[in-house]
């Protein structure tokens, strides 16, 4: 799918890259990652001198990921410099993407610092002084590990974290530097060495518009320890790796990013690249879920067959396969809207890939765990971490009603980013060779999804179905992009296969399917083996199977 979107000189360069990681997805860094989980990092409140300087403790599993993630791979810079894997410019966004969506299959925890390291460096690079750029910048592109230092993002205060607008921390103006005085409940990376955090301003305002993007570092130009503490450690359900935390400032120094009262604004542009993060994140995760599952099916003798041939399990694994490649068309999508400039697009892609593929993450990890059966449920296996993991999704960087909110209220109802969405939609499908029934089929069925989100945005009292209406766009938006890329892929070099998810899109999940109907089994029997087998699917072959 990648050969779709990027330039064949960037694919030869970074296929061994992508290859590499593959590779250590499938065995190191899998083994690391499942012991990371088990040995969590602990909290130290002082050092051996008895002096409260407090630090945490990781296993060594996690350092040794850390190093395949920051120092061999350069996932946080890729973005922000250039050189990165000898790239001699600043790498493609799908690039990282790619890399992020390999990764996840093993690890999930250690994207959330890495991603944070790429959009506080972002973050700085906007909107900090020369002064500060040159201090910070450098080291936290850095691929030295000693070197390095990791950003964070401290949000979330006791009121709640989707109401940033009742942040309390305080800032005093303290020369040429502003003190922070306060508390933070959830910090995410919680003794990374450059802390992105929004505080109010004193004489500021209530509201969102009182507060202010500041940087905080770790460690003062002195080398003391800056005033702030970490009281405890989050005991987390999933991502249990990386450390999160409650932070107490106590006249910590930090140094303002921007003009006063911009705070909110800025930090979304940190936010929102998170969101296009977690929706591969999500991708990566269902795609691992799927690989297992199908070892478990093709390997598996139940009752004198192989699990694989047993109808009931063939369709289950249509329902894992199918949310995962879905959630990738979408993000690459995201992706190359980033790298072209195409705001509109991006702004309502972001929060549907987070919104709708963090939902389907939790599904598709548990119905993993059933196909592995008890076996599943054991922590030997990567299927209990999946899961756990999976949860987080829907919390970080807003929750699904967050999300949905932002994209009916804002990217519709004030932005109007479906429209450009609807025009780029429109236009793939008219110059994919897609077979002609079924190219006006999605081209109806785009245009009534956007209608419907037009709709709903419109209407004061529809903010319950913003989730359906949410949920509809992005069915509508991965068909039209599932049958673009089979089509295209079919008429390249043969394997149309995505042609047929997107009509399985259509089916099952915008509800043409009748719930009391009896399966076409012969007809999904055929589309499964086409799907999963080993031969390539002309568009020929798929074009008879759409017409079936």
């Amino acid at each position: 799918m990648l050969s779709l979107h990027l330039d064949p000189a960037i694919m030869a360069h970074f296929a061994p890259h992508l290859d590499r990681l593959g590779e250590l997805a499938g065995d190191r860094l899998d083994d690391f990652a499942m012991q990371s989980d088990k040995h969590g990092p602990i909290l130290h409140y002082r050092d051996r001198f008895g002096r409260d300087q407090d630090w945490i403790e990781y296993h060594s599993s996690y350092r040794e990921m850390e190093k395949i993630a920051y120092g061999e791979f350069g996932m946080h810079a890729m973005s922000r410099r250039a050189g990165v894997l000898n790239w001699p410019d600043i790498a493609p966004p799908l690039i990282k993407y790619a890399l992020n969506y390999l990764f996840a299959q093993s690890e999930f925890g250690l994207l959330c610092p890495v991603s944070a390291t790429d959009t506080s460096a972002l973050l700085i690079q906007n909107y900090a002084s020369d002064e500060i750029k040159a201090r910070y910048l450098p080291r936290m592109l850095t691929q030295n590990m000693d070197d390095l230092l990791r950003g964070a993002q401290f949000m979330t205060e006791k009121a709640g974290g989707s109401d940033v607008s009742r942040s309390a921390l305080a800032a005093r103006k303290s020369g040429d530097h502003w003190e922070l005085w306060g508390d933070k409940w959830f910090c995410s990376c919680a003794d990374s060495e450059v802390v992105l955090l929004l505080a109010r301003c004193e004489g500021a305002g209530p509201g969102n518009r009182g507060l202010s993007l500041f940087l905080m570092p770790r460690t003062l130009d002195d080398g003391s320890r800056n005033r702030y503490r970490l009281v405890r450690l989050k005991e987390k359900l999933g991502s249990r790796s990386m450390a999160s935390g409650e932070a107490v400032m106590e006249g910590a120094t930090a140094y303002l990013l921007g003009q006063p009262g911009r705070g909110l604004k800025q930090m979304m542009d940190q936010v929102n690249l998170c969101r296009l993060s977690h929706g591969f994140r999500a991708a990566g995760m269902m795609r691992r879920c799927v690989n297992e599952s199908f070892q478990v099916a093709k390997n598996r003798v139940t009752f004198g067959r192989r699990l694989v041939e047993h109808p009931l399990a063939r369709r289950q694994l249509m329902k894992l396969l199918l949310p995962a490649e879905q959630a990738l068309s979408v993000g690459a999508a995201a992706a190359m809207a980033l790298a072209n400039g195409n705001k509109g697009v991006l702004r309502i892609l972001t929060p549907l890939v987070k919104y709708r593929a963090c939902r389907d993450n939790v599904k598709v990890a548990t119905a993993a765990m059933e196909m592995r059966g008890g076996n599943g449920f054991i922590e030997d296996w990567c299927n209990a971490k999946l899961v756990r993991d999976a949860h987080l999704g829907v919390l970080w960087e807003g929750t699904s009603s967050v999300n949905a909110i932002d994209i009916l209220r804002r990217a519709v109802g004030k932005e109007r980013a479906h429209l450009a969405l609807s025009r780029d939609l429109q236009d793939r499908l008219n110059k994919a060779p897609i077979p002609g029934q079924f190219r006006g089929q999605l081209s109806r069925l785009v245009d009534r999804a956007v209608d419907f989100a037009d709709q709903v945005s419109a209407n004061a009292s529809a903010e319950s179905s913003y989730r359906k209406a949410a949920s509809s766009l992005y069915h509508a938006v991965s068909a039209a992009l599932l049958a673009s890329e089979g089509a295209r892929l079919g008429a390249s070099h043969g394997d149309a296969r995505r042609l047929l998810l997107s009509r399985l899109v259509v089916d099952f999940r915008l509800g043409r399917d009748d719930p009391f109907s009896v399966a076409n089994d012969g007809w999904e029997d055929r589309m499964f083996d086409a799907i999963i087998g080993e031969e390539l699917v002309s568009l020929d072959a798929a074009s008879e199977l759409l017409s079936a």
